[in-house]
């Protein structure tokens, strides 16, 4: 069988799965949720030989330490993975939830209710928890889900794709709910982006290359995340203490995530006194800082100078871009030229500028006087995530269950035909 013709069926069948997990009641998406927990808990040394086995040959390939750490799974994160199997079963089920219903003058009742996807296919790269992260905020849903891990985690998302097969069917819903690309040929990808007749979107995790990849091929709507360039603008008369608290949180709580920030833009009047003491606090932390001209003036040996590419790179490390603009239209400019639309954050005492960049910035989530670290799914109230969308169609921001729903229109009638 040719993979084409694999994913084919495997996507047949997913989309048969969707109509009887779409109907499903909320009792039975929970207890497959709980039985999953249980088995998570009590085959661990399981999950973790197969875990094993990935990391023997990840190193054999000469795999390097981060990618190797992301690939590796322990007790602390097999007891996570049970953890948030339990929390998702406490978020309310938004399936058939019925929105807004309004009178019309014609007495009809017209409101909207929150309707599964269908089938959603899960691409995605190195960290295997992704497997079980993914799959129960989209089976919760009422979502099928295929799901297609990186090569290098092969043996890993088998053993935990098992898992869910097994908890599905205990819970009398289909096991083919829950699909793991058997395969780690490119061209099961290819294949899968073409699958429009049976999936109904893709969500891409991974580096910007994979997730333009399956854009560039795919002919049914993707769920992207590019790069996560996030900013943050101190703004004249910024309470200073506050936010040097911020940014040293914002770049070196977790330097590595998306959601961590990238480049720093100080209003003019503001940088003599903030820049020194804010890079003293940032060097202590291990940051390196990448200054403009007007910076570097000011920092001195607590920087070098900073590149043209420094600016709208997401460098996933301690390194900083740092830039002194006249103006928070400057800042907003310099955002859009260089922004990714993921997170942007605005420091300043001024409420009415606070509201002018709430509304002018550009991103999924936008703040005042708070770390860009907040864009997240859990620290938003939603739970948990799935992933964060920088694009504005159908999702903007942290996806959480309500986000892997549609909305369909309802209406009640008692008779009435349109004249």
């Amino acid at each position: 069988m040719s993979v084409a013709t694999e994913m084919e069926r495997m996507a047949m069948r997913a989309k048969e799965a969707s109509r009887a997990l779409a109907a499903a009641p909320g009792a039975a998406k929970d207890a497959f949720l709980a039985n999953l927990a249980d088995l998570l808990a009590s085959r661990g040394e399981e999950i973790l030989a197969a875990n094993g086995r990935d990391i023997e040959a990840a190193k054999a390939a000469g795999m390097d330490a981060p990618r190797l750490d992301r690939l590796t799974l322990t007790p602390a994160v097999m007891k996570a993975m049970a953890g948030a199997c339990r929390e998702v079963i406490a978020l309310p089920d938004p399936v058939g939830a019925i929105e807004a219903m309004k009178p019309r003058p014609n007495g009809l009742l017209v409101g909207r209710m929150r309707v599964p996807l269908g089938v959603i296919c899960m691409i995605y790269e190195s960290r295997p928890n992704v497997t079980i992260d993914a799959a129960i905020l989209c089976l919760k849903a009422g979502n099928a889900v295929i799901l297609k891990g990186g090569s290098e985690a092969l043996e890993s998302n088998k053993a935990l794709a098992g898992l869910l097969r097994e908890a599905l069917a205990s819970a009398g819903l289909p096991a083919d709910a829950a699909q793991l690309v058997p395969t780690a040929d490119r061209a099961a990808v290819a294949a899968l982006c073409k699958l429009d007749p049976y999936i109904d979107v893709i969500i891409p995790r991974g580096g910007e290359g994979l997730i333009r990849a399956v854009v560039s091929q795919a002919t049914m709507p993707v769920l992207k995340h590019f790069k996560g360039v996030c900013h943050a603008y101190i703004d004249a008369g910024a309470d200073e203490d506050r936010a040097e608290t911020v940014i040293v949180n914002a770049k070196a709580q977790r330097p590595g995530v998306c959601n961590a920030l990238e480049c720093l833009l100080v209003h003019v009047r503001a940088a003599p006194t903030f820049l020194p003491r804010v890079a003293a606090a940032l060097t202590q932390a291990g940051v390196e800082l990448r200054a403009c001209p007007r910076a570097l003036a000011l920092l001195g040996s607590l920087a070098k100078p900073a590149a043209p590419e420094d600016f709208g790179q997401e460098f996933h490390a301690l390194i900083l871009a740092v830039k002194v603009v006249d103006s928070m239209d400057d800042a907003l400019d310099h955002i859009h030229n260089h922004g990714s639309n993921h997170t942007e954050v605005i420091l300043t005492e001024d409420y009415g500028r606070a509201l002018e960049f709430l509304r002018r910035a550009d991103a999924s989530m936008v703040g005042v006087n708070c770390s860009t670290r907040f864009n997240d799914g859990g620290e938003l109230g939603l739970g948990a995530e799935i992933g964060i969308s920088t694009s504005k169609l159908h999702a903007y921001g942290p996806m959480g269950l309500t986000e892997l729903t549609s909305a369909k229109f309802v209406v009640l009638g008692q008779g009435q035909v349109r004249g």
